[in-house]
């Protein structure tokens, strides 16, 4: 086989033993790696009905064929486990150099079962592994372990992914970190490493050369798409600011989350000050000698688009370090302008402060805006909150709320199980201010203006996720034509010919939203960065990604192969849901996207209609092939996509 090391390592750290699987060439022919093949193992291994903090619940850590191939976007991994946020499948993907460093190690994955007895990491060296005591890194931040480490095992170019404090104390949205800045942010894995005691996985892999099936076809591909990178302007856009390039955009639009979800502008100055502009010209490292191209930008193993933001400054005398990295788009929008904030040091330090901790700066920022609307609105007071005054637009009083969430710490101990969580807790009306489905919070992408996401944020198996299928504008006759050759080519490739206005909510565009979805879904199968590969603004398509696929591993992969991949992926999604319980009546939609119209800005006065997006849900689940009073997959459908066995464990 090409691509893949051929070796799965299983830890089970209730017993400490170490061993190593080889699995026949099917396996990886059938799931590709990535998604798909992590969900594989938690199914086979996880019990209905598991604590997601108990020995029984299985983590997988996965690659794909191709991570470590010499070209952009492929060093990533992900991490399934049941999710302690959700009560239902928990999914991640991060990118960096540990992925292709586990690669050049020898494994395509990693499979956890049990808990320690105490805390321990996991030492991977050139294909030995060992389980070491932890004990001296519990309690540490990100930056400290790493830096541990290093002088530890003598080696400063191992990579190291692990969980801070917020993992080991169970916040339910804590992030499993590698380079102290690149998050498995969503659905609370972190939280499920910490409550197993493993603290940490460092790895070092031997020669950084993947064997390849074809390489002159990969090289072809990598030179058609290299001279992109500043030749694409919306590929150049994220290089030069990162994602946060949208922020004022989204404000113009009127939709960008502001004051928990209350409004879709932020105001012309606010939105500026929180730009991508400011922050290339203040923040981000090397602002002060214009050399920000160089200095403040960051990358994953082999990738020439480099979007990632490296900040240094301060906030209150105290430091932002570049080593923590900087804040998405996301980050900037829900400790921005949903918690009124226009300070972009303050936004910086709160990405830090989650980064050092290891939380999802997205359930945070959004669970702190949850917090100062139920301030205002007189449902939690000063008393509850420890003399904290949270007022829309108070950085100070936001991060000290911020800072005893993630220590677990007097009203943070409430706020660390998430909005919903802490909405039943708190009672009192709070819950019809919670922004969440399957009680994950929103991300900064609002279905009032994107209606297709009011499905997908609905249905996605691991809750709200604004990276599982491509958002309304990509698919609109004005997108369209301006860039035919782009956006309509990769549209066609995947089937989608009839592109519809940016508002509409019709069959066509329900459609849309399913189909695109397999694509990102085949994304996460395949472990590759959606900025760099997908169907429309991205890098490379889809049809770019079938030929990386097909160059690296020697597996005849088409567009096709790809679709059912990521419908493959999906279905496995939502049998462990299935399995769990979780039906269509978990498909929901929060209270204020319905009821609670816009206060301002262009699409003041929007909501969402619920007798539209219940219509569109049984659209969706029609061409899903799914039971459309459950909303889950029946066995014909699992037994086309080869997954017999799945549909034996629903007993359906």
């Amino acid at each position: 086989m090409f691509g893949y090391a051929g070796k799965i390592l299983h830890v089970d750290l209730t017993t400490g033993s170490l061993d190593v699987e080889e699995p026949p060439e099917e396996l990886y022919r059938t799931y590709l790696g990535g998604s798909a093949l992590g969900l594989y193992y938690l199914l086979k291994n996880t019990p209905a009905g598991a604590n997601p903090y108990g020995p029984e619940n299985t983590m997988a850590f996965m690659l794909s064929g191709i991570t470590g191939a010499p070209v952009a976007g492929q060093s990533r991994c992900t991490v399934v486990a049941k999710s302690p946020l959700t009560g239902g499948v928990g999914d991640s993907q991060a990118g960096g150099f540990w992925p292709a460093e586990l690669k050049f190690a020898g494994f395509d994955g990693i499979v956890v079962r049990g808990t320690s007895p105490k805390p321990v990491y996991l030492w991977i060296n050139k294909g030995k592994v060992e389980l070491r005591d932890a004990s001296h890194l519990w309690g540490k931040t990100t930056t400290e372990v790493d830096a541990i480490l290093e002088a530890e095992l003598e080696d400063k170019r191992i990579e190291v992914i692990q969980v801070g404090p917020a993992g080991e104390q169970q916040v339910r949205f804590a992030a499993i970190m590698s380079m102290a800045n690149r998050a498995h942010g969503r659905t609370g894995m972190g939280a499920v490493m910490g409550s197993k005691k493993l603290k940490a996985i460092a790895v070092r892999g031997g020669k950084k050369k993947l064997p390849m099936a074809d390489p002159e076809a990969l090289r072809a591909i990598v030179q058609k798409t290299v001279p992109l990178v500043r030749g694409d302007e919306d590929v150049w856009g994220l290089a030069k600011y990162g994602t946060m390039d949208i922020t004022e955009s989204q404000s113009a639009g009127g939709g960008l989350p502001t004051r928990n979800y209350r409004s879709g502008s932020f105001g012309f100055d606010d939105a500026k000050a929180i730009g991508a502009e400011r922050y290339f010209n203040e923040v981000l490292r090397g602002a002060d000698t214009g050399d920000q191209l160089k200095q403040g930008r960051d990358t994953c193993y082999s990738c020439a688009v480099r979007c990632k933001r490296v900040v240094e400054a301060e906030w209150h005398d105290k430091a932002i370090n570049h080593e923590s990295g900087g804040p998405e788009y996301e980050t900037v929008a829900m400790f921005g302008s949903d918690c009124g904030i226009n300070d972009p040091y303050a936004i910086a330090f709160a990405s830090q402060m989650c980064n050092e901790y290891g939380a999802d700066t997205i359930t945070a920022g959004a669970t702190m805006a949850f917090a100062i609307d139920c301030y205002e609105h007189g449902i939690i007071t000063a008393e509850d909150t420890g003399g904290i005054e949270l007022k829309w637009g108070d950085a100070d009083a936001m991060m000290a709320m911020l800072e005893a969430t993630l220590k677990r710490e007097g009203f943070g101990t409430v706020l660390a199980d998430g909005s919903a969580a802490a909405a039943r807790h708190i009672g009192n009306g709070a819950e019809d201010f919670v922004v969440a489905s399957k009680d994950q919070e929103f991300p900064a992408h609002m279905p009032q203006v994107k209606p297709s996401l009011s499905v997908i944020y609905a249905v996605n198996p691991f809750g709200a996720d604004h990276q599982s299928s491509e958002h309304d504008p990509m698919y609109t006759p004005g997108t369209i034509d301006s860039w035919p050759e782009k956006y309509g080519k990769r549209m066609a490739d995947i089937g989608l010919t009839d592109p519809q206005p940016a508002d509409s909510l019709n069959e066509e565009k329900v459609r849309y939203a399913l189909t695109t979805q397999y694509a990102y879904s085949a994304m996460d199968t395949a472990d590759v960065c959606q900025f760099v590969y997908g169907p429309a603004w991205q890098l490379m398509g889809v049809d770019d990604l079938a030929g990386v696929v097909t160059a690296v591993t020697g597996m005849e992969t088409s567009v096709d192969d790809l679709i059912t991949y990521g419908r493959r992926r999906l279905n496995l999604l939502r049998a462990f849901n299935a399995r769990e319980g979780i039906t269509r009546e978990r498909d929901t939609l929060p209270k204020r996207i319905y009821d609670d119209p816009l206060e301002d800005g262009p699409n003041a006065g929007a909501t969402v209609d619920r007798e539209t997006v219940a219509v569109a849900l049984d659209t969706y689940y029609r061409l899903a092939g799914w039971d459309p009073e459950t909303g889950n997959p029946p066995r014909e459908t699992l037994e086309e996509l080869d997954l017999a066995w799945v549909a034996d464990e629903l007993g359906v």
